[in-house]
């Protein structure tokens, strides 16, 4: 019996062991990672899963995974939104790595819409996703840049080659007849001012250009921009939405181990393209040609334009944390991007700090908050380049006319050669004496409580602030020999404030209510209220010694100015606040027939008394024709259509425009601002839209086609009192008659040509076809302002009937008489239609190859059938200045035909030229090293901007809008001596720990 005791106590734990093994050899252990094949970026929160099983787990942040599978198992399913299935083959592997494939079109897919979200597949309206990896690869300051040449129907302009300049983007046409004409932008639920708390300054010589309100935001922290384009999309914004709307998502955090992503970049910038003027040599040759001054050949050799400039260094670092479970996610984000301009003494430098968490609460997790904190401030230092600038020039006016065979400096010393009268400026000079520095601080804080009624209805609460505050100083050196300027001096101090304060309610009804038929519902209120104020001192030096050399700004002791020359004012607009209430509903029957419904109704302060509530409908219906049985083309993998109307408004007008106001003047004066108007209401958008959507060859081809009607009436602008009123007599705002009809077509295409192990290449394709036309306004408005030597107040656009907006109006150009040199006007004084500035054609191509590792993305836009008004070549390097020993533009002096010196200086369509032009806006390279130890997903990248662009316009640059407004108006597609567009190239890595 011990015997037996003794065997069965040694052999039980053997069998016991042994079955243990055996389990266990059942089942093996298999890891891997799941990549992009676009760029090999890792996928996170893919699905992986045992083929025929439910025994599945998730990719983590950096794409791997471990899972334990059957030992008879031989393939994993791998799967996640916007890519194909794919099956992995596991037998004999311990390890594999799995490269997904785009889907194309990923009907399942969340599209942001107007305070919340709706499948991909329920959309019925003209609304475009870019997601982050297509965005426009580089550096940016904002962005607006992300985005350009990627939506069929959107242009997005740089109004200036500066770091952190301005930009235009218009959604389908130009429609504005006052205001910015920009869309709404909306970060994150919080719609934005649309303004920059960034003063404006003239110091006598005209007014810089402004700044990008979007400059606070970090281009790195967005996960996806949404572009909503017909009615359907935009009427939930109502009175804001007449221009389009711009949904910007930023990123969010993940479950998982916290992750720590990083970023460090380097790059140097460039002049991109010159205006051809003539060196020395060309100058002395020139003023024999044409009889001029001997005299003004001052013997040196010198390129005033190149003095000015330099080669500028840029560098950008990011960081990110992210990290939590699936009841507390975070994200935490900083940046710094040090942006030196072309243009010596200007440079931009941003800091950003980015939070967001959510973190969900009770037993069933229905209960929840969302935080979002963007804090940012930017540091400019401004070239002094006006939009405005009169005959003394702005600096790069300067640089071009500068002489080029006098020297920038005294004969013999280091001192600036600055001549004792006015007329001539010396560019060096003029930026040696210019300090212009600005800091905007922005703070936009959100807070989002709430709670899951039910698991089908939920209601939402958004409380957020934007604070911007902005302070500029500014100064011009007592030396500089302007007439105002010369032995004196001036400073500026400014402060601007920015606050927007926003309260939304929203409750969401989303609902399977039967297997055929879902619907998701919205109601909500919003109340918003703006408050704009600011102050500003300016003043000149005491005569005789100015401010005097203490080694200081002028702006740090400002006191010591003249008394008698400072000016000081304050202002604070009127309380603008906006209060809506707005619904929603999409219906869907058998994902064939669907069905959108919006209303919004917007009473503001703006409007007149008369006309409180603004009320704004849509209706859209999309139908899905290839789930229908009659149809059998196996090719098509999805074909819907599409239709729409709607009406939209724009209340970009300014606040306490219908109330009579009145202004202090200064010491005990008041004026009258404007004048009352109880009727003013908003400018109406209506707009009818037809489209088409469609997936072909296994979703290899996706695109949409789309035809639009946009009606804009109601037009708002400040009208003044019939002459012979006096010169600033008061405004009225008021409603035009009138419409302003915008019709077009647009498509995109998107092609995956090549998908394999190795290689893959895709190729994606926009344009949109544009007619504008002005019909039943009443009298003509100009626009279009003129400035330099010899054109003050001419202006060469206007509004009316049976011509595009913003029409180049001017004298019909008959080229130069041989014998006399002199211009030939055929039709004498007689103004006419002399061009279009608007594009016909926008368009904006893409494309990314890759093989392995290795990818290349190339990104170009362009702009095709627009004029452009050459304000430069008019009054900056026209030939009279030979006469005064100035340079003059190389396409004069190699004209067959003489010009006279005598050529009167005058608008004309002489200066109109063609605009069209590709251009290759951004390529980038990268290697995806992979992991390094602890180093993850590290990528390397060579990144291009602005590398060519290809047309025939002789200035700077054809993506060009510098602003001429005249009265409010704005102007289109004038160019007038901008901060010229730089080529950059960067070297960079993004990598994970």
């Amino acid at each position: 019996m011990r015997i037996k005791r003794l065997l069965i106590r040694v052999s039980l734990p053997l069998l016991l062991l042994f079955v243990t093994q055996t389990l266990l050899a059942q089942n093996r252990e298999i890891t891997g990672k799941v990549t992009d094949g676009k760029d090999a970026s890792p996928v996170s929160g893919a699905s992986v899963q045992v083929k025929g099983t439910n025994q599945g787990v998730s990719t983590k942040a950096d794409g791997t995974f471990s899972i334990s599978v059957p030992a008879n198992a031989t393939t994993l399913t791998v799967s996640s939104v916007g890519f194909k299935e794919t099956e992995v083959n596991i037998t004999n592997q311990t390890s594999v790595d799995v490269t997904l494939e785009a889907s194309g079109a990923d009907l399942s897919e969340v599209v942001v819409v107007g305070y919340g979200t709706v499948r991909k597949r329920d959309l019925t309206g003209a609304v475009v996703s870019v997601r982050e990896k297509d965005f426009n690869k580089g550096t940016f300051a904002a962005p607006d840049q992300l985005i350009q040449g990627k939506v069929a129907g959107v242009q997005v302009l740089n109004n200036s080659g500066a770091p952190g300049g301005g930009t235009t983007v218009k959604v389908r046409g130009n429609s504005a007849i006052t205001g910015s004409g920009q869309p709404l932008y909306v970060v994150d639920g919080v719609p934005l001012d649309g303004r920059s708390a960034r003063p404006g300054v003239d110091a006598g010589f005209g007014a810089t250009p402004s700044g990008n309100p979007l400059n606070f935001i970090n281009p790195n922290d967005i996960a996806s921009m949404e572009i909503l384009k017909d009615a359907s999309a935009t009427a939930i914004y109502g009175s804001r939405a007449a221009y389009g709307v711009v949904l910007i998502t930023t990123k969010r955090g993940a479950s998982g181990q916290p992750k720590l992503d990083l970023g460090v970049s380097y790059g140097v910038s460039n002049l991109m393209r010159n205006i051809e003027i003539l060196n020395a040599d060309d100058y002395k040759l020139a003023l024999t040609k044409f009889n001029a001054p001997a005299a003004n050949n001052k013997g040196s050799d010198v390129d005033a334009l190149d003095a000015i400039l330099r080669t500028a260094n840029i560098q950008t670092y990011t960081a990110a944390v992210s990290g939590g479970n699936e009841n507390a996610k975070f994200r935490l984000s900083t940046s710094l991007l040090d942006q030196e301009g072309i243009v010596r003494k200007t440079d931009f430098k941003k800091y950003t700090v980015g939070l967001n968490a959510n973190f969900k609460f009770l037993e069933k997790k229905n209960l929840g908050i969302d935080f979002n904190v963007i804090s940012s401030q930017y540091v400019e230092n401004v070239a002094p380049i006006t939009n405005t600038a009169g005959s003394e020039g702005s600096l790069i006016g300067q640089a071009l006319q500068w002489n080029p065979t006098e020297s920038l400096y005294k004969p013999g010393n280091d001192s600036l050669n600055i001549a004792a009268g006015g007329g001539i400026i010396n560019p060096l000079a003029m930026s040696e004496a210019y300090n212009d520095n600005s800091k905007v601080t922005t703070i936009l804080g959100s807070v989002s409580p709430y709670i899951k009624i039910t698991k089908d209805l939920e209601y939402r609460m958004l409380f957020s602030i934007n604070y911007s505050t902005g302070v500029r100083r500014s100064s011009v050196a007592s030396y500089l020999n302007l007439p105002a300027i010369i032995d004196k001096g001036r400073a500026f101090i400014s402060n601007n404030e920015l606050i927007t304060q926003q309260m939304t309610h929203t409750l969401n009804y989303n609902k399977q209510l039967s297997s055929d038929f879902s619907i998701n519902a919205l109601i909500g209120y919003e109340y918003m209220k703006y408050t704009n104020k600011g102050s500003s001192m300016n003043a000149f030096g005491p005569d005789g010694g100015g401010f005097g050399n203490y080694g200081l700004d002028y702006t740090n002791y400002i006191q010591y100015s003249n008394a008698s020359s400072r000016g000081i004012s304050s202002f604070i607009d009127p309380v603008s606040e906006l209060q809506s209430y707005f619904a929603r509903a999409v219906m869907n029957l058998k994902d064939k027939y669907l069905l959108t419904a919006t209303f919004r109704a917007d009473g503001s302060t703006k409007f007149g008394s008369n006309n409180a509530y603004g009320y704004f409908p849509s209706v859209s219906a999309s139908w899905v024709i290839s789930k229908e049985e009659f149809f059998k083309v196996n090719f098509v993998n999805d074909l819907r259509v599409r239709a729409s109307y709607g009406i939209t408004g724009n209340q970009e007008f300014p606040s306490g425009s219908s109330q009579t106001r009145y202004t202090f003047n200064g010491p005990a004066a008041i004026g009258l601002a404007n004048n009352g108007n109880p009727d003013l209401k908003w400018q109406s958008d209506e707009q009818i839209n037809f489209g088409l959507d469609y997936a072909i060859f296994d979703n290899r081809i996706t695109g949409s086609f789309d035809y639009f009607v946009k009606t804009t009436s109601d037009l708002l602008f400040p009208t003044t009192p019939i002459q012979p009123s006096a010169p600033g007599a008061t405004v009225t705002w008021k409603n035009l008659d009138g419409e302003v009809v915008n019709k077009g077509f647009e498509f995109s295409i998107n092609a995956n040509i090549v998908r394999s192990k190795d290689w893959s290449w895709d190729l994606g394709v926009n344009a949109s076809f544009i007619d504008n036309k002005i019909q039943n306004l009443g009298a003509p408005i100009r626009t279009g302002a003129l400035h330099g030597q010899g054109v003050s107040g001419a202006s060469v656009q206007t509004i009316r009937n049976g011509l595009p907006i913003n029409a180049f109006f001017t004298r019909a150009y008959g080229g130069l008489d041989k014998a006399t040199g002199q211009a030939i006007y055929p039709d004498g004084e007689v103004f006419s239609y002399q061009g279009n500035p608007n594009p016909t054609t926008v368009m904006g191509i893409s494309t990314t190859v890759a093989y392995k590792q290795l990818s290349l993305v190339v990104n170009m836009n362009g702009a095709f059938g627009q004029m452009i008004y050459n304000n430069t070549l008019n009054n900056v390097i026209n030939v009279a200045n030979l006469v005064g020993g100035k340079n003059i533009s190389r396409d004069i002096y190699e004209d067959p035909t003489q010009e006279a010196l005598s050529n009167r200086v005058t608008p004309s369509a002489r200066f109109i030229e063609k605009g069209n032009y590709m251009k290759m806006a951004n390529a980038s390279l990268s290697y995806a090293i992979g992991d390094i130890r602890f180093i993850k997903n590290a990528t390397i990248f060579l990144t291009g901007q602005n590398l060519f662009v290809i047309t025939k316009f002789s200035g700077f640059d054809p993506e060009v809008n510098v602003d001429k407004s005249l009265n409010s108006v704005p102007s289109v597609g004038i160019e007038y001596v901008p901060y010229p567009p730089a080529r950059t190239v960067t070297l960079g890595v993004n990598f994970s720990l």
